[in-house]
C-alpha cells in the first residue's frame, strides 16, 4: 500500500469523524437547552433515567456528550450517582442508532447523488443570522460530510482490493487457526483503536467497511464492536479525572457495565451471534450479503446493549457499592448534592 493511498484512507476517516462531529454539535446547539433540562428533570428512577439516557443520546447521536454531560451534572451534584449510572445505562443504547444510520443510508441507499445537493442547501443557512437557522444548517453539513467521508471511505477500501490482498488474507488466516483466542485479538484491536481514535462511531464506520467488502467475516467484526464498547469507556473516565469522587464512580460505573457486557457475551459468544444473524436473515431475505451483514453487526450492537441493560438495570445499588468502595472519597473533599434551587 502506497503512502499517498494510505493518506487518502485517513483523510476520509478524517472527513467521516469530522462530519459526525459538526453534526452532533449542531444537534446540541438545537436541542442542547432542552436535553440538559430533560437529563437534569427526568431522571427520578432508574427507568426514567434509562429512557432519559437513551433518548439524549439518539438526539445528539454521541454517546460521549452525554456521558460527559452526565458527568459534569454528577459533579454539579445535580445527578446523584444511581441517576446517573441509569442515564449511562441508556446512553449505551442510544448510541447504536448510528450504527444503524450509517448501515441504512451509507450501504442500503447510493448517496452520492443527495450528498452535494444537500451541501447547497445548507450553505445559506450556515449563513443566516438566525442562531436555529445556522445550527440546521451545520447539522445538514456535518451529515453530508459524514456520508461523503464514508462513501470515500468505502470506495477507497474497493480501489485497495483488501479482500484479494495476499498479506491481507494470509493474517485473517493465521487469525482464524488461533480459535476463540482470534476474538480476543480482535477484541482487543477494537479497544485500542477506539481509544486512540476516541470516537467509537468511527471505529464502527471502519468495521462496517471491512465487513462489507469481505475482508472480515461477521465473527471478527463483532469482536471489534465489542472493543469498541470497552474503549469508547476511556472518553467518560478522561472527563472524570478532574471532577469530584462521585463523577469518577460514575465514569468507573461505565467502565464495569461494558466489562461485565463483554464477559457474559463472549461466554455465548456463537450462539448468540447465530441468533442474530438468523433473525437478520429472516427480516430481511431481499437485502444483499454486504448490506445484510452491516445490518447483523448494527443489529448485534442493539442487542448486546439492550441484554446487558436488562440485566444490569436491577443491580444498579451494588454497582453503586463496588464503585464507592473502589472509588474512596478525599479526606478533605466534602460529597454534596443540590437541594434547592431559587431564583
Amino acid at each position: 500500500m502506497s503512502i499517498f493511498v494510505f493518506l487518502k484512507l485517513i483523510g476520509s476517516l478524517a472527513l467521516l469523524m469530522y462530519g459526525m462531529k459538526t453534526m452532533s454539535e449542531a444537534l446540541q446547539k438545537l436541542t442542547g437547552g432542552h436535553l440538559r433540562h430533560i437529563l437534569g428533570a427526568m431522571t427520578t428512577n432508574r427507568f426514567t433515567g434509562l429512557l432519559t439516557g437513551t433518548f439524549v443520546t439518539a438526539s445528539v447521536q454521541s454517546s460521549t456528550a452525554t456521558t460527559v454531560m452526565t458527568v459534569s451534572f454528577v459533579n454539579a451534584g445535580l445527578l446523584t450517582l444511581g441517576q446517573a449510572i441509569s442515564v449511562i445505562m441508556g446512553a449505551n443504547i442510544g448510541t447504536t442508532v448510528t450504527a444503524w444510520i450509517m448501515s441504512i443510508f451509507g450501504f442500503q441507499i447510493d448517496m452520492n447523488n443527495l450528498i452535494f445537493p444537500l451541501f447547497a442547501l445548507a450553505v445559506p443557512l450556515i449563513f443566516s443570522n438566525k442562531s436555529q437557522k445556522k445550527s440546521f444548517g451545520e447539522f445538514i453539513f456535518g451529515f453530508s460530510f459524514m456520508f461523503l467521508g464514508l462513501t470515500t471511505l468505502r470506495e477507497n477500501a474497493m480501489h485497495m482490493d483488501l479482500e484479494h490482498n495476499a498479506a491481507i488474507i494470509s493474517f485473517i488466516t493465521s487469525c482464524k487457526e488461533w480459535g476463540f483466542f482470534s476474538i480476543l485479538s480482535f477484541l482487543l484491536i477494537g479497544g485500542i483503536i477506539t481509544m486512540c481514535a476516541q470516537s467509537s462511531a468511527a471505529v464502527m464506520a471502519i468495521t462496517l467497511i471491512l465487513c462489507s467488502s469481505g475482508v472480515l467475516d461477521l465473527y471478527l467484526g463483532i469482536a471489534l464492536v465489542m472493543g469498541e464498547n470497552i474503549g469508547t469507556t476511556v472518553t467518560s473516565n478522561i472527563a472524570a479525572l478532574t471532577a469530584n469522587t462521585q463523577a469518577r464512580r460514575a465514569a468507573l460505573a461505565h467502565f464495569i457495565f461494558n466489562i461485565f457486557g463483554v464477559v457474559w457475551i463472549l461466554c455465548i459468544f456463537h450462539p448468540f451471534v447465530d441468533m442474530v444473524s438468523g433473525m437478520i436473515n429472516r427480516l430481511f431475505p431481499g437485502v444483499s450479503p454486504e448490506v445484510a451483514i452491516t445490518y447483523k453487526l448494527s443489529a448485534f450492537h442493539t442487542a448486546f446493549n439492550i441484554c446487558n441493560v436488562l440485566i444490569l438495570i436491577w443491580f444498579i445499588g451494588p454497582i453503586e457499592k463496588v464503585v464507592c468502595w473502589v472509588i474512596r472519597p478525599k479526606e478533605d473533599e466534602e460529597e454534596f448534592r443540590l437541594r434547592f434551587i431559587s431564583d
